[in-house]
């Protein structure tokens, strides 16, 4: 599984994630019981994720000065957080 930040906005403090090289049943799975809004595009789940104030990942000076590190840290999470969700499955 490869999880890409395809976009984040400021403004709405939310992100989206493109999930890449899951299985039919496993995007499915994703799809039909997760939470947050997803949808699958031929074989991209997207996910798309609302934070509040204080649980941004983008918020601070510091990420905006190495805004690359912390997508990369942001994408490592959902890849930790879906794979322990697909072990539900």
């Amino acid at each position: 599984m490869i999880v890409k930040i395809s976009e984040y906005d400021d403004e709405d403090m939310s992100v989206e994630y493109w999930v890449y090289g899951l299985s039919l049943n496993q995007m499915k799975f994703i799809n039909d019981n997760l939470e947050e809004k997803t949808t699958v595009d031929d074989d991209i789940l997207k996910i798309k994720m609302y934070f509040s104030d204080d649980l941004y990942p983008f918020q601070s000076e510091i990420a905006q000065l190495r805004l690359n590190d912390f997508i990369a840290r942001e994408e490592i999470e959902m890849n930790v957080f879906l794979s322990s969700f697909l072990e539900d499955m």
